[in-house]
């Protein structure tokens, strides 16, 4: 299996949009239709897009599923629940209250959970219990109140997963129909603060729709992986890497950076091997052709090729790997050594997997405790003559005499 070879600076070329105009504009007509007339609309698209009759299925329900399935499947999801609640809670230490002096009195912030979060699951060719566990368990490491999970079709491992993460219902239905409904309302299905996790484009294209309405964690594409090696690395190694995350989908990101050229030839050598055996192997020689490999014999240009490619994954198996992981400024998530495997990360090792994508790591970070929060500023003065003083003298400065008069009624006469 051959890697495409790319320069570094042809990187910027291979950027493609995330979302095509057509489907930013239908999954906008179907969330806005399911904000007008509610579960009558879910439960239309949901039928006419082949996810069959939505159904809300209440916690009750949820725990019947966890009663029959497997103990050990049960403890499985218990233990992985552990985890990422363990690590979500050691997140959510690190953001605390504050009070500090200021002019004339005191001011800080509170830091407050948001009263409700809408965790969408995928359920297209698998079940992924992992998303529910991941969303909907560090929700409530946030303090969340009430935790919706939705998912399209959801399998008996979806509803014991959201039983295990602590989530009052799951909403049966998927796609932009599923983001509207947990965004404005849809039967008893009532509006969320905020509205997370992984979807396809339609997901995607809805969450776009409702920013402004509700919080997000972000617009995700496609999965993407990039490992960076040098000529000591594991090639067998790199090369299940890059297959775990080309099996993804078709439009997944496999990328190898390599600071030695024959190494790129080993590694296509055991994705030709591994693939032989592989049963998803047709999605991920699709999803290897959109990948691709870049040489660069210095690691200070290695990094400047990820942090232009700022990938949701990146995975460093050369000597150094600390040394690398210090010249990178945008992923995702940094995986360290051949033993800290991005697979692992995905099931629940303990950060996050819901990811930014498409170069979103340069501005944002993965889902976390910190996206069901919010700090909130308070103010308390007891002697606000100075700062009365200048607000007033800024006010006027903006033409603003009504803010001028209010802030010298706090003024001594």
């Amino acid at each position: 299996m051959k890697l495409r070879r790319v320069r570094i600076e042809d990187l910027g070329k291979l950027r493609v949009e995330p979302i095509d105009g057509a489907t930013l504009l239908e999954a906008g007509r179907i969330v806005d239709d399911v904000r007008a007339r509610g579960w009558a609309a879910l439960d239309e698209h949901a039928r006419r897009l082949g996810d069959g009759e939505p159904r809300w299925i209440p916690r009750a329900e949820l725990e019947v599923s966890f009663a029959a399935v497997a103990a050990g499947t049960r403890e499985l999801l218990k233990r992985t629940a552990s985890r990422i609640a363990r690590f979500a809670a050691a997140q959510r230490s690190a953001l605390t209250d504050l009070t500090c002096a200021v002019d004339g009195g005191r001011a800080g912030h509170d830091v407050l959970p948001v009263e409700s979060a809408g965790c969408y699951a995928p359920g297209g060719r698998f079940p992924l219990p992992s998303s529910v566990l991941m969303t909907a368990v560090t929700a409530r490491a946030a303090g969340v109140g009430r935790v919706i999970v939705a998912s399209p079709r959801p399998a008996e491992v979806t509803l014991v997963a959201a039983y295990v993460g602590g989530a009052d219902g799951v909403l049966a239905a998927g796609g932009a129909q599923a983001i509207g409904a947990l965004a404005f309302g849809a039967g008893p299905v009532d509006p969320c603060d905020v509205v997370v996790g992984p979807g396809n484009r339609w997901v995607t294209a809805a969450k776009q729709r409702v920013a402004g309405f509700v919080g997000l964690d972000m617009l995700a594409g496609p999965s993407e992986l990039v490992v960076v090696a040098d000529a000591g690395s594991d090639p067998a190694l790199v090369a299940a890497d890059l297959l775990a995350q080309a099996e993804h989908d078709t439009d997944a990101l496999p990328v190898l950076v390599s600071l030695d050229a024959e190494f790129v030839e080993r590694v296509e050598a055991e994705l030709e091997l591994q693939l032989a055996t592989l049963p998803t192997a047709a999605i991920a020689r699709a999803a290897l052709a959109n990948g691709f490999a870049i040489v660069e014999a210095d690691t200070a240009c290695a990094a400047r090729a990820v942090n232009q490619l700022a990938p949701e994954h990146l995975q460093i198996v050369t000597r150094d790997p600390r040394a690398v992981a210090n010249l990178v400024e945008h992923a995702g998530a940094v995986f360290l050594g051949p033993r800290s495997a991005e697979v692992l990360g995905d099931y629940g090792a303990g950060p996050n997997h819901v990811l930014p994508t498409s170069r979103a790591a340069r501005s944002r970070a993965g889902l976390s405790v910190f996206t069901f929060l919010r700090a909130r500023t308070w103010l308390d003065l007891d002697d606000p003559e100075e700062i009365a003083r200048d607000a007033a003298a800024l006010a006027r400065l903006e033409g603003l005499e009504g803010h001028a008069r209010a802030a010298e009624r706090r003024c001594r006469a």
